[in-house]
């Protein structure tokens, strides 16, 4: 059993209590600066971060639910974490949260994640076939960039409490907040992409994102750093959709060029087809505006519901090169890049009650947004289905959610 090193000043109170691992979440949030005064550290910032998530877990989805949430377990809680102490107040929660930088948080909860995926990962190559791991690629990593308004920090105007405005880079396949920015008071998502835009977030990835930030700019810095875009064109960019359109219905084009995929899906009544066409006819075209530019493409999406039929057509483009993204690589590239709305942003908005939450003060709605990825993280790295249901599991069984937090992530079996 390892120390829990904040608490090494303090008599402990028990002897049945958590094993805190090297790996564990909580090790990393020891590690996230704490921008508190000596006279305003009570509470070890890690355990606050903690707590918070204990009582997410359990379903609570404010710091008052928190609150009411540990009281009513205090006393089983204590021993389990050999606290002594009283638990802290919605003032104390609220100044830590003030007081430490979103970004560390995001990067901690990501470097917990990922060393699990690592452990696991090695774990699974190691028992595959030779021929499979000769075989293999190295793999693209999918990120989508997108923004959220954190709706309930709208309710006010004064100058230590703005809206929040979130700009998420998200890796689809692990269900994993990458980093997240602010998007300070009359600027866009486009410029803030720009001016944060790093190999680190880049290299060996593709990134997707929607009309308002993929421009010819976003997308050069991209191909510079070493990454893959791919955009869908809008009425943003006017004369490159007409191009895409008179290409692609220009009847004298070689077809035998194009690539085409397709995709039937059926359920509750409806009936979805996504088809893809894809060409590099056009690449010397738009070579001398779209840094990297291999390939366009048109989706064409037709939904059948309750004896309707509706047909919406797309276009886009991509650096991605055919020996890296076949017609059907780029189809479910455009259908994974909206998990960033489904799975990160509307489960933080529903599951979480994000927008609902009045916490205002300057630093703290980027925090509690950054522990609400985590906690989705954490969710996905379960393969959990249902996260309101296993929600309600923890609060009955908070045991096992004081093990997720505190044990090694890769050892959890959900």
């Amino acid at each position: 059993m390892i120390d829990l090193t904040t608490f090494d000043q303090i008599e402990q109170v028990g002897h049945e209590s958590v094993a805190i691992d090297a790996a564990s979440l909580y090790q990393a949030f020891e590690k996230v600066k704490d921008g508190r005064g000596k006279k305003g550290k009570r509470y070890p910032l890690a355990l606050i971060l903690t707590i918070i998530l204990l009582g997410k877990l359990a379903g609570e989805t404010t710091i008052d639910g928190i609150i009411d949430w540990i009281d009513g377990r205090k006393e089983k809680i204590k021993q389990l974490l050999n606290w002594p102490k009283r638990f802290p107040t919605n003032k104390t929660y609220t100044n830590a949260l003030t007081h430490c930088d979103h970004h560390e948080i995001v990067k901690a909860i990501t470097q917990v994640v990922i060393q699990a995926r690592a452990e696991k990962q090695c774990y699974d190559e190691s028992i595959k076939p030779i021929e499979q791991k000769v075989n293999e690629e190295e793999k693209l990593i999918h990120t989508a960039v997108d923004g959220k308004v954190l709706r309930g920090t709208r309710k006010h105007v004064r100058a230590n409490q703005p809206p929040v405005h979130l700009l998420s880079f998200y890796e689809c396949e692990a269900g994993l907040v990458l980093d997240q920015f602010s998007i300070e008071k009359k600027k866009n998502e486009y410029s803030k992409c720009i001016a944060i835009l790093h190999p680190s977030l880049v290299k060996g990835r593709i990134l997707t994102t929607d009309a308002g930030i993929g421009y010819k700019g976003w997308c050069a810095l991209v191909h510079i750093f070493g990454g893959y875009y791919q955009i869908i064109i809008k009425n943003n960019h006017p004369a490159v959709r007409r191009d895409l359109i008179a290409f692609f219905e220009n009847d004298k084009i070689d077809r035998n060029e194009f690539q085409y995929h397709k995709e039937t899906s059926k359920g509750h009544g409806r009936q979805e087809v996504r088809e893809i066409w894809t060409s590099t006819q056009m690449n010397g075209h738009f070579k001398d505006e779209w840094a990297g530019i291999a390939q366009v493409f048109l989706i064409k999406r037709t939904v059948i519901e309750k004896g309707e039929e509706r047909v919406e057509i797309v276009y886009g483009m991509t650096s991605l090169p055919r020996k890296k993204a076949d017609a059907k690589r780029l189809l479910e590239l455009n259908r994974k890049h909206w998990l960033i709305e489904n799975r990160l942003h509307y489960r933080r908005d529903v599951t979480l009650g994000e927008d609902a939450s009045q916490v205002r003060v300057k630093g703290a709605p980027e925090v509690l947004a950054a522990l609400n990825g985590g906690i989705l993280a954490l969710m996905d790295f379960l393969s959990v289905k249902n996260v309101a249901k296993q929600m309600r599991h923890y609060c009955a069984h908070y045991e096992e959610a004081l093990q997720l937090l505190f044990g090694n992530l890769a050892m959890q079996n959900g």
